[in-house]
């Protein structure tokens, strides 16, 4: 008697997309100038290292000063920023990730090693990851750690340390939260999200991103289509008939014209979205086509490389 094959983990392998659609789009960070992007990289097909220049940076703008010696975590990266043409991840080797999914995964990794999520113990680590040199070697550090840190040195309690951060950054720890909760119901499973988002982003937007997020991955474990599960929980965001009227054009006419490829909350949700709608049953397109359109698209990977996971498991790698 031929035995049916195992269940697939729907939750495992959301977290898992959006860590490939993350290395994926690593290269191409913030590229806004697609044709650029396609000059200097070609069509994505394969992991690949990034190239310095990057003749988009604005790395060059960026500041950020330590209050004192609890809010170093540039460590041996400050001497990049406010430099030209510095590429964000410089550093990073081809299919490695990005500071905020690495963070995923010390996340993930923790939970484990404790038996379960505990927010304060995640804090702590998160602390002393940060804090402790060589423990990544990403050169870019998104706002919201630098607005964290900046508290923190300050003497604020880590559960006060949150700013009202509005980039979708800050869904990148949301898939790998998922799968720590799978086995809970989606009220619990929704309580936590809101708990653990909050820890470093307040923003209202971002919250409701994130619930919008955790509903769709619950939905689709229990058995909708990615496209019914968008309809049923992300109608704020999206309309599926206007999805549809958009598909014979170009992504980078819908993300650029439509919605910005840029990392606000606002456009980023609706634009992964859309990527998510239009590529509903091709996990490699998706996040292809994520990474093709430039901007923010690592961030937009928690959300496109999660979708496709959960909906058609990981199809192949890269």
């Amino acid at each position: 008697m031929l035995e049916s094959p195992p269940l697939r983990d729907v939750f495992a392998d959301a977290y898992h997309g959006s860590l490939v659609a993350d290395a994926v789009s690593m290269p191409v960070h913030w590229y806004y100038d697609r044709e650029a992007l396609r000059r200097e990289y070609g069509e994505i097909t394969c992991y690949l290292a990034p190239k310095n220049p990057h003749t988009g940076s604005i790395l060059w703008r960026s500041e950020y000063t330590p209050l004192n010696e609890k809010g170093e975590i540039l460590h041996d990266q400050a001497v990049y920023w406010g430099q030209r043409g510095i590429h964000y991840h410089q550093f990073l080797k081809a299919g490695e990730n990005t500071l905020n999914f690495q963070l995923a995964t010390e996340l993930v990794t923790l939970c484990e090693k404790n038996g379960g999520y505990d927010p304060d113990a995640w804090l702590a680590h998160y602390i002393d990851f940060m804090l402790t040199p060589g423990k990544h070697r990403d050169t870019y550090l998104e706002e919201y750690h630098r607005g964290f840190f900046t508290r923190y040195a300050s003497g604020k309690a880590p559960r006060k340390c949150a700013i009202e951060d509005e980039h979708i950054g800050g869904l990148a720890q949301l898939p790998a939260l998922c799968y720590i909760m799978r086995d809970a119901d989606l009220t619990e499973l929704r309580a936590t999200v809101k708990e653990h988002v909050g820890l470093t982003h307040k923003h209202a937007n971002v919250q409701r991103a994130a619930d919008t997020l955790a509903r769709l991955l619950f939905r689709i474990r229990e058995g909708l289509s990615l496209h019914d599960a968008i309809r049923r929980e992300a109608g704020d965001w999206i309309s599926g008939n206007k999805a549809n009227g958009w598909l014979t054009q170009p992504d980078t006419y819908i993300i650029g014209q439509r919605f910005s490829p840029a990392c606000y909350i606002a456009e980023s949700m609706p634009a992964s979205l859309y990527l998510a709608w239009k590529y509903h049953q091709d996990f490699s397109a998706a996040v292809t086509a994520n990474a093709m359109v430039g901007g923010d698209n690592c961030h937009r990977g928690a959300v496109v490389g999660a979708l496709l996971g959960a909906a058609c498991g990981i199809s192949k790698p890269f």
